[in-house]
């Protein structure tokens, strides 16, 4: 079998550049004559514009993908500026290291003193927790004696009262014979819790030397002053029986 060459495409480019060249020249001929103009120039132009179809066909690649177009380089970076170098520190003098050193012992002694005064606070602190805790203490121990003694002091005037009662109950002699024998401190709190009333009848009918001796007593108990008139120190006031 035989083998067809494959056909060029240069001439045939060219050969067709030639066909449209003879047809336009033949319209520009035709239009000049019938314009007036003259042929000469009619050609000439018919051949810058074949000359120009001619040269941007050719210009053209067949059928080939247009090449990427390259990036531009970077700019090389210009040098950067170098930063001046630091100037070195002044030189520092005996007396302001003298200073210094001053300064820096000052402030560990204060420091020092600072850590002395919070340990001195929390020990303070400490003892005033303690101390809260026992005056807690106190004052509950304070009321609790208080309550026995306010106890003690109602079984005791429970016990005054029951016998006064009983010799109130009793005849004013007979009261009076049992208060002829009795000691002073105990009579002076029976006649002292006795009603007037009663009292003035057993002290009528009790020895007068006794009668005195208890009238005197109770004087002083109840208004605070001895036989002259003198304050008695110590002594509570307590109000006349009735």
């Amino acid at each position: 079998m035989a083998k067809i060459p494959t056909p060029r495409l240069l001439p045939a480019t060219i050969a067709a550049l030639g066909a449209l060249l003879l047809l336009k020249s033949g319209v520009l001929l035709q239009t000049a004559i019938t314009n007036g103009q003259k042929p000469e120039s009619v050609m000439v132009a018919a051949a810058n514009a074949a000359s120009t179809d001619q040269t941007s066909e050719t210009a053209k690649p067949p059928a080939a993908n247009p090449a990427p177009v390259a990036a531009p380089k970077a700019a090389a970076a210009a040098p950067s500026l170098s930063a001046p170098a630091p100037s070195p520190p002044p030189p520092v003098s005996e007396s302001e290291k003298a200073l210094l050193q001053d300064l820096r012992q000052r402030r560990q002694e204060l420091e020092t003193h600072a850590a002395t005064i919070t340990a001195r606070e929390s020990v303070l602190a400490a003892a005033e927790q303690k101390l809260a805790a026992r005056v807690t203490e106190l004052k509950t121990l304070q009321q609790k004696l208080e309550g026995l003694d306010a106890a003690q002091k109602q079984r005791e005037e429970a016990g005054w009262q029951g016998l006064v009662k009983l010799y109130e109950d009793m005849k004013p002699k007979d009261a009076a014979t049992i208060f002829n024998d009795l000691s002073m401190p105990v009579l002076v709190q029976l006649m002292d819790r006795m009603k007037d009333a009663k009292a003035a009848f057993v002290m009528a009918a009790m020895n007068p030397d006794k009668a005195r001796d208890v009238t005197a007593e109770l004087a002083q108990m109840r208004t605070g002053r001895d036989a002259s008139g003198a304050p008695i120190a110590g002594l509570k006031i307590k109000p006349a029986g009735g």
